[in-house]
């Protein structure tokens, strides 16, 4: 592998008093320089902020509060930074800091030029760090969790595997704290509605993501051709032992690659609405290719614009597709179940006859 994502989870940095611990960040750093040596280079998505802030202030209870954490989050940044350059510097190699919310994805400028970022970096031989800016972040703009934030820099730095330091071995199929019978899942060859709730049912993951959201990333990075290997990051040479081939941890294999403009409009945009669809749109969209018709449209939700991004779902609630709206909530209500030649009649006007058309368009 030439490029690996390596997402460190705050549990894989706690030491035993569940404190921030620079002895954790110094194994890894070992294992990253062991990593580069071998020709690999390693781009690092790495939590904490929120942890070493209450050590900095004293407090001991996460609070609810938003603010509280943006604000725990500004002063523990600098901490992790700190005990991440410092234990990096031992073992010869430079690191750097990139700080990102959901808007910096979305924005097709300021993605190039994190992607042009991160490929310098790596040329100039610098491991760079990135975390959500906990500090700004609120619900609109935020990734949700690093694990899917990890999921979106393994497709934009077009990563070769994307490597999951967890507080579990991996997936198992139902929770092991509960059911000593257990059994971990090795390879999951495609992330179904089974596996989805072998994950609901693994309540080990401590951290903000859990189980679920590894599922997601495991399926946003295996949408663009990226395998995704879940493992126990406080496994001894894990890092390591998987670059090496070893059969560590759950493997989650990639489908079909997407092209990055679809691929793009799966994940880089966060939906503003839903679209209902009858049976026979979602048949066309599917399974034959099409874009979406007016005549489609049963419901709308959710309030949105021309060129936002949308969901469809069938009557029964399942997604069945992301894409850009041509018309605004308001515009594709007054049209919804008419046909495409009606839109004129009913609108005034017509901007085009799909309410979203196929090229902008990706079947989930």
């Amino acid at each position: 592998m030439n490029r690996v994502v390596i997402k460190i989870g705050t549990s894989v940095l706690l030491d035993d008093s569940r404190k921030i611990s620079s002895g954790k960040i110094r194994d890894i750093a070992r294992q990253v320089k062991k990593a580069r040596d071998a020709g690999t280079e390693v781009i690092i998505v790495s939590s904490g902020a929120v942890g070493c802030g209450m050590e900095t202030i004293g407090i001991t209870r996460k609070p609810k509060e938003i603010a509280k954490k943006q604000a725990l989050a500004s002063v523990g940044q600098v901490l992790l930074m700190k005990m991440y350059r410092e234990n990096f510097e031992k073992k010869g190699m430079k690191v750097s800091q990139i700080l990102l919310t959901h808007e910096d994805i979305k924005n097709r400028t300021r993605c190039l030029n994190l992607t042009n970022t991160l490929d310098t970096l790596l040329r100039m031989g610098v491991v760079p760090v990135i975390n959500e800016n906990d500090a700004l972040s609120f619900t609109e703009i935020k990734f949700g969790d690093n694990d899917n934030l990890s999921a979106m820099i393994a497709q934009i730095a077009s990563a070769d595997l994307l490597l999951i330091l967890s507080d579990v071995e991996g997936l198992y199929d139902r929770d092991p704290n509960r059911h000593p019978e257990a059994k971990m899942i090795p390879v999951v060859r495609k992330i179904d509605q089974d596996i989805e709730g072998s994950a609901a049912q693994s309540a080990s993951e401590k951290s903000v993501g859990g189980m679920i959201s590894k599922l997601e990333a495991a399926k946003k990075a295996g949408m663009y051709g990226i395998p995704t290997r879940v493992v126990l990051g406080g496994r001894k040479d894990v890092i390591l032992k998987v670059l090496a081939g070893r059969e560590v941890g759950t493997l989650f294999l990639p489908g079909l690659k997407l092209a990055r403009r679809k691929w793009w409009t799966a994940f880089a945009f966060k939906a503003k609405g839903t679209v209902w669809v009858d049976d026979g749109a979602e048949r066309a969209i599917v399974l034959n290719g099409k874009s979406l018709l007016p005549s489609g449209v049963t419901r709308i939700d959710g309030h949105f614009a021309s060129g936002d991004c949308i969901e469809m779902k069938n009557a029964s609630g399942t997604m069945v597709a992301k894409g850009i709206a041509n018309y605004s909530s308001s515009e594709m209500d007054r049209i919804k179940g008419l046909k495409s030649h009606d839109i004129e009649k009913e609108l005034g006007y017509k901007y085009t006859e799909e309410v979203v058309h196929r090229d902008n368009m990706v079947v989930i």
